[in-house]
């Protein structure tokens, strides 16, 4: 009965906000949790690796092919796809958080197609987070598969700067107006613009685009 009850769950919430914006799009941006933040919820140390560092480490979309969680991202595609075609919430775009490189996108939106979520069809586009620096940096090859970006700032700032956000110690040095990652910020923009797709922000200080406004 938990396959059914988790997917019955998705689609209640992700219905839920669908639908109240309906027609206009909608992205939803499928599982980032990290192996910490999975091993502190009930039952979940007997399934997670105890890392080091889990902002880089086991997650986004290296878990969706991984064999220990590849039913669960079906799952995830199931509810998805139900919401879509069934629900008749066309409106939803999906966003995959943390890909590494070109050829894992790749990969994962070629499960995602297994499970029904075919892109293009029924006007389904599929965005990226952008929040490691290789998503800029050769931003064209992402973008030959994906049809769109949202800047991660948060993210991109922490591997920019080497800063992991979640220590305390080195917090004074998280800076997303350092030069640096509003270098990287314009490349992801300019990148998006030059092929004509989606470009977003997201983070815990979208004032910064007001800083960023001759980029678009």
């Amino acid at each position: 009965m938990l396959k059914p009850f988790f997917i019955d769950k998705l689609c209640e919430g992700i219905g839920l906000i669908a639908a109240a914006f309906y027609p206009k799009p909608v992205i939803i941006r499928t599982s980032d949790f990290k192996s910490n933040e999975y091993a502190n919820m009930p039952g979940g140390k007997s399934y997670e690796v105890d890392e080091e560092n889990p902002m880089i480490g086991f997650r986004g979309a290296s878990r969706y092919y991984d064999e220990s969680y590849k039913e669960a991202f079906a799952w995830e595609c199931e509810a998805l796809k139900k919401v879509r075609d069934e629900m008749g919430l066309d409106n939803v775009i999906i966003m995959l958080p943390f890909v590494r490189t070109p050829e894992e996108g790749k990969k994962v939106i070629e499960i995602m197609r297994e499970q029904g979520l075919v892109q293009g069809k029924n006007n389904l586009k599929i965005y990226a987070m952008c929040e490691i620096p290789a998503n800029v940096i050769i931003a064209d090859d992402f973008l030959e598969s994906f049809d769109g970006y949202s800047i991660g700032s948060n993210d991109l700032t922490q591997l920019v700067l080497g800063v992991d956000r979640d220590s305390g110690k080195i917090a004074h040095v998280f800076n997303e107006r350092n030069p640096a990652v509003k270098a990287m910020l314009k490349m992801a923009i300019q990148a998006c613009k030059r092929r004509g797709k989606y470009i977003a922000f997201v983070g815990k200080h979208p004032q910064i685009t007001l800083k960023l406004q001759n980029f678009w």
